[in-house]
This record gives structure tokens, sequence and C-alpha cells, in this order.
């Protein structure tokens, strides 16, 4: 009998590599509410019976070569470390608090120990939650999310899957063509635009700076973390009153007019110029089909929904107003942008030029101008859909489900995920630059609500 094959290390994708890097060491931490405490014993077995442990990359360790190159190594999994539970309660006053001060903790000082597969779930059992942290190197929020997913169960059908839903909407057809030719002309013209923009922005040209600006080191500021609440259905009503309007629409919206609030709040006494740019880094999903994707796909390497991290990166500006005519003018100034965002090839562009970079400078280049991009800007935002319907994992109902990542220099770095009609803002923030990160949610929610009041209205008078 021949000797058994000794499987061979896999090297680690670009974008693994870029996430490796000491200066963008990125972690991912969703946060699992539940109805009742978990039966951890019972989560650990689901677990180890679940997609996630037959994935390579969770059972793999990350070593590098002499050179210095990551690689993927096969290793046993012992699930018993990767299992952390904490029984007493909390610092906070209350559930909510407690736990986003346990992360906000965690996204500065809690690394993720290489001597095992990049990956822990933290049980906090006085708080009936689960936080599952997974390096940003296995994958992206859409590769992740599916993956969590299919450890859950449909509450009304507790023997199937949660849905995988799209985001996607339907692009209305154009019968005649007659425009197809103007359309050809915007994306080259879109694409020239941004992506000279993407460039500059990593070489030397940054947002005016403001009260909630961050920059170079603030990735090591102590933070908070708090969590904007909004109900899709009122996101819906305000996205049904602009033509051709989404949610994404809505989101930039609110945050447009949520972030004008803010900075009249701290700063009353001082003249901000009108129509200040904001930028947002925003991380776009490459996959031929937006939205979460079926595990199987996702699995086969060869498949255009294929596992990893695969998105690229767009510039979102939002603008600070003293005051429009009316709440939703903030949405139609974001659908402006983000329309003409959709006409480009920006997302696509920023992915091939920082697999260029990777495979071609190496990692540590890459890594300076992703970080000056960070740093020229101001926030982070990112939209990860979620189940719509009430799921379950071991039978215990899931009340919530929320993301963030570890720090960026960033002072405000912001992750929306919607589940069963509610969509939960995450806003991470560096509390030495912005104190009062509950009055900057209430802004959030508040100019929703004057958005929807404002749909009404103007149904109304339709």
């Amino acid at each position: 009998m021949g000797s058994p094959e000794i499987e061979k290390d896999e090297p680690v994708t670009p974008a693994g590599r870029l996430f490796l890097r000491p200066e963008m060491d990125q972690v991912i931490n969703c946060v699992i509410g539940a109805k009742n405490p978990f039966d951890v014993d019972a989560v650990k077995k689901e677990i180890t019976n679940s997609m996630m442990l037959k994935h390579p990359r969770f059972c793999s360790l990350m070593v590098r070569d002499r050179h210095g190159r990551e690689y993927w190594r096969k290793t046993e999994i012992d699930i018993d470390r990767h299992i952390i539970i904490l029984n007493d309660s909390l610092d906070g006053d209350n559930d909510e608090d407690a736990v986003n001060g346990y992360l906000a903790d965690l996204s500065v000082s809690s690394p993720l120990s290489t001597d095992k597969p990049l990956w822990e779930i933290h049980f906090l059992t006085a708080h009936k939650c689960a936080v599952v942290r997974i390096h940003h190197a296995l994958g992206d929020g859409i590769s992740l999310m599916s993956l969590l997913l299919a450890c859950f169960r449909r509450s009304d059908c507790p023997d199937q899957l949660p849905t995988m839903g799209s985001s996607s909407q339907p692009k209305p057809r154009n019968s005649r063509r007659r425009n197809r030719l103007w359309e050809l002309l915007n994306i080259a013209w879109f694409t020239l635009v941004f992506v000279v923009e993407f460039i500059i922005r990593s070489l030397w040209v940054k947002d005016r700076k403001t009260t909630i600006s961050g920059g170079a080191g603030v990735e090591l500021w102590p933070r908070k973390l708090t969590t904007a609440k909004f109900l899709l259905d009122d996101m819906k009503t305000v996205k049904n009153a602009i033509p051709n309007g989404t949610i994404n629409d809505v989101l930039f919206g609110v945050i447009s007019a949520g972030l004008s609030r803010y900075l009249d709040h701290r700063a009353p006494n001082i003249e901000l110029r009108e129509g200040i740019q904001m930028t947002g880094v925003a991380m776009v999903n490459l996959r031929k089909q937006p939205g979460l994707q079926e595990m199987a796909e996702l699995m086969q390497s060869k498949s255009g929904s294929r596992w990893g991290n695969k998105f690229g990166m767009l510039l979102l500006p939002v603008y600070y107003h003293k005051g429009l005519v009316g709440p939703l003018d903030y949405i139609k100034k974001a659908k402006t942008v983000i329309d003409r965002k959709k006409q480009s090839l920006e997302a696509y562009f920023s992915y091939k030029i920082g697999y260029f970079v990777m495979n071609f400078l190496g990692s540590k280049i890459a890594c300076v101008l992703n970080y000056r991009i960070v740093c020229n800007t101001t926030f982070t935002i990112s939209n990860v859909l979620g189940p719509g319907e009430e799921i379950t994992i071991v039978g215990n109902p899931v009340t919530y489900i929320r993301a963030n990542s570890t720090a960026l220099p960033h002072a405000i770095t912001m992750h929306m995920v919607s589940y069963a009609g509610r969509a939960d803002l995450q806003i991470l923030v560096a509390k030495d630059i912005i104190p009062d990160p509950k009055f900057l949610a209430k802004c959030f929610e508040e100019a929703l609500l004057e958005m929807k009041e404002a749909a009404a209205e103007a149904t109304s008078r339709s």
C-alpha cells in the first residue's frame, strides 16, 4: 500500500492577504441574540455536524513560509478551543449596552490567535447571546452570512433552512434600445471619473476635516458601540415615495440627514460650509447573483458565486446640509449619487486594481494604499441582507442578528443587517472623537421617521 497523500498548503487569496496585514487586521464580529439562554453543548453539536466545520477555511491554520507568504494548512479541529463561555453579567445599564460594550472592547484589543483556525464563538450566557468572531481573510459578509445561516432553521418550518434572499431588483427593459449608446457613454464617463477619484483618494485627496473625522492611528483608539434600530416597513414606505428608489438609497439618505443633525449638535457655534462632503467607503458584492448565496454554489471554487472575498469598493459621498426643503430631499440627493455609481464600473475596477497591486507590488503596498483611502475618507458603511423570516438555532428563537468589525482609522464604522422585518445598524465610534454615539443613533432614527411622515404626506396628496 502506498503512503497516504499529503495535502498541500493552499495559498491565501490576495484579498485574504490584505486583511491579514497588521495595519488592516480585520475580524468580523456577529452577535446573535436569543429568546432563551443558549444550550452550549447542543450548539457545539450542531456546529460540529454543520457545513461550517466541513469548509476547509474553518479547518485550516494560517501559516507563513520563510518569505512571509501566507498559506492555509489543514488541521484537526478541537471545537472546545474555539468556544469561550462567560457566565458573569457584563457592565451596562441593560443587556444591549452590556453586549455592545463587550463588542467595542473586542474591536480594538482582541485579535484572533493564529495557533488555531481563525474563528471562535463567545457565549455571553447572562445576556442570552453569542458572538461569532471570524477573520475577514476567511470570507466576506455574504459568504459568512450564508455559512452561519446553514446552522439555523426557520421558526415556521423547523426542518427547513432560512430563505437565502436577494437584494437585487429587476432592471427596467428598454425594448427599443434607442438609449443604448447613451448608456454606454455614461458607463465609460462615470467609470473614468470615479476610478480616477478612487486612485487619487489612495494618494493624497482627503475629506475636509470635521468634528467626526478620523485619521492615521485612530484604529487603536478606544471604542464605543451603539445600535440604531429601523423597521424595514418604514424604509420601504420611504423607498416607495421615490421613483425607482431602493433600500440603499434610503440608508444613505438617512446617514446624510443624521450626520448633518449630529454636526449641528456637536458644533452649533461653528459655521460649517453648506454641502461639505463626507465620503463613505462601501463594499459591493461582485458575484453574479447579488444577495445571499446558496452554500452549494459558494463552496464550488469555479462558480461565479464562489466562496471568499469577492467585493469591490465604492466611494459614496454624503453632504452636510443646514436644512433642505424637505426630509425626502436627502434621499433624492443620495439616489442621484448612487445611480451614477451604478452606471459605472467603479466597484469592478477597484477589485481589479487591488488584485493587480497585490499580485505585482505585494501586500505591503496594497495595504498602504488601502489604509490611505480609509484615512482620507470619513466613514465605513455596509449593508448585509439577512433572513426575512424568524429563525431558530437548536430550537432557540433568534431575536436579533447584528454585526460589526474591528476598528479602522475611521472614527465611525457602520454595519447594517436586516432580520425578520427589522434592520439594526451597528455604529462603532472612536469615543474620544464621538463621545455620544447614542445621540448619533437617535439622529439616524429620527431622520427615518421624519422621512416616513413626509412620504406618507406625499402619497396622500398624490
